[in-house]
């Protein structure tokens, strides 16, 4: 069997038991994979949708272009559907978007115009004004407005609800999904409860995001609305693909534990997904005490990692934001990390030191370890040193070694830390040597603990 293009292969996604994230949560906990869609989301299934309904429409037709804003995954679904039908797509996001995302929708052939995120909605310069107004000057332009459209919702309805409830037979009790645009959780939702009412359909909100207050008091509240981190949930403006009468609850995630989520995903289940999906599970996990050990439940994750290696998988951009703890301070065998897999070079004690000088010059280096014959750390060297000595004494180029060499280098623990290298390293001692597990000798000099002290800084 094949497929005969690649937009067949949207949809029929695995359902995957999780097993250790969850901590104490008692239910039966099942994710939703949505990552095996071509386009690594979820969003391809409402994509497509989208456009078959406009070409049904004549608002879509031949050589025409897609324009749509979008935070990336749903530009890579219309990208890969404009791919195969021949349309152009231009798309408008913001800043706030990992590059990863508006990198790949360049790779698809998509134009990207990117937008400040920190303006209001109405303003000329959002990426929903900005989108709008390019369909209307661009000839021949469908707006897709996914915020908007009822296609958006519709294709869960007819797919991810309906594959769901199969793959629960039937048994699934919650479904948890975060919320941006409202398509997926408005269109499960819709069918999961035709099939059974009882059904607790719980949304996943972000702190910066007015849709938790506006389904509570069916008030828009602007004091809800601030800038936030978290990618593919939340909203600062009341899409109206979300069917709120089917939403049972929503429940609030920081940035931060959406993104630490997002990286245990990947470390304890060996999942690799995006921010939303650890957003959900945060979310999921905050309201443990709702679920019993006889409860399905289903959690939606809606794409790939792939978006955000720069972001949640970033170590250094997690601390810069006080997500992640600061960096524990170097202990030797971290300092020599750069280098470990280079040998040592030495010089035997009964060698020229002509020859040793010929050695330091060759490779760049200023000190370097003597060994006697049995391999034995006898002493060392140091272009300052040797320059001294053979400017007085000339001959001593023709000596050997053990003539001119100092004090052997001082060895240190692998677990030694920075104070205790630097209080060794000085003007008198430039390096240390330190050992590894394997039993290879490896020298650590001052750029290194200059190296440590910077990264750990």
């Amino acid at each position: 069997m094949y497929y005969n293009d690649i937009l067949e292969t949207i949809g029929n996604t695995p359902l995957v038991r999780l097993n250790k994230v969850i901590g104490s949560v008692p239910a039966t906990v099942l994710a939703k994979i949505e990552t095996t869609n071509p386009g690594n989301s979820i969003k391809d299934r409402m994509a497509l949708k989208m456009i078959e309904v406009a070409e049904q429409n004549g608002d879509l037709k031949p050589g025409g272009t897609i324009v749509e804003g979008t935070s990336g995954n749903t530009g890579m679904g219309l990208a890969i559907a404009g791919v195969i039908k021949g349309y152009k797509c231009i798309f408008v996001t913001n800043d706030k978007q990992s590059k990863e995302k508006v990198d790949m929708l360049k790779a698809v052939g998509a134009e990207v115009v990117v937008c400040p995120t920190d303006v209001e909605p109405d303003d000329p310069r959002s990426y929903y004004s900005v989108s709008k107004r390019l369909s209307t000057e661009i000839p021949n332009a469908f707006y897709a407005n996914q915020y908007h459209n009822p296609a958006n919702a519709l294709a869960h309805y007819e797919t991810t609800g309906p594959e769901i409830w199969k793959q629960t037979e039937g048994k699934i009790t919650h479904l948890v999904v975060g919320v941006g645009t409202g398509g997926t959780i408005s269109g499960v939702g819709k069918y999961l409860k035709e099939q059974n009412p009882d059904i607790k359909i719980i949304g996943i909100d972000t702190y910066g995001s007015a849709l938790k207050k506006y389904h509570e008091t069916g008030e828009f509240d602007d004091s809800e609305v601030y800038t936030y981190i978290t990618e593919g949930i939340g909203e600062d403006i009341i899409p109206s693909c979300v069917d709120f009468s089917v939403i049972d609850q929503f429940e609030k995630v920081t940035d931060k534990d959406g993104l630490i989520y997002q990286r245990r995903l990947a470390r304890e289940e060996g999942i690799m997904v995006g921010n939303s999906a650890g957003s959900a599970v945060a979310g999921l996990v905050q309201l443990k005490d709702q679920f019993s050990k006889d409860d399905v439940v289903v959690i939606v994750f809606h794409d790939h990692a792939s978006r955000y290696v720069g972001k949640a998988f970033n170590d250094e951009w997690m601390r810069e934001r006080g997500f992640l703890a600061p960096k524990k301070l170097a202990t030797a065998i971290d300092m020599i990390e750069s280098h470990k897999d280079l040998p040592l070079l030495t010089v035997n004690e009964n060698d020229k030191v002509e020859d040793a000088v010929k050695l330091m010059d060759k490779y760049s280096i200023s000190q370097m370890p003597v060994i006697n014959e049995d391999g034995a750390f006898t002493g060392s060297l140091n272009d300052t040193m040797l320059f001294t000595a053979i400017m007085k004494d000339p001959g001593l180029k023709d000596d050997a070694v053990s003539k001119a060499m100092n004090h052997a280098f001082p060895f240190v623990q692998p677990e030694a830390s920075i104070e205790e290298v630097s209080g060794l390293i000085n003007k008198d001692n430039p390096a240390v040597l330190v050992r590894d597990i394997s039993g290879s000798v490896h020298i650590l000099t001052k750029y290194d603990l200059i190296a440590a002290i910077g990264h750990t800084a």
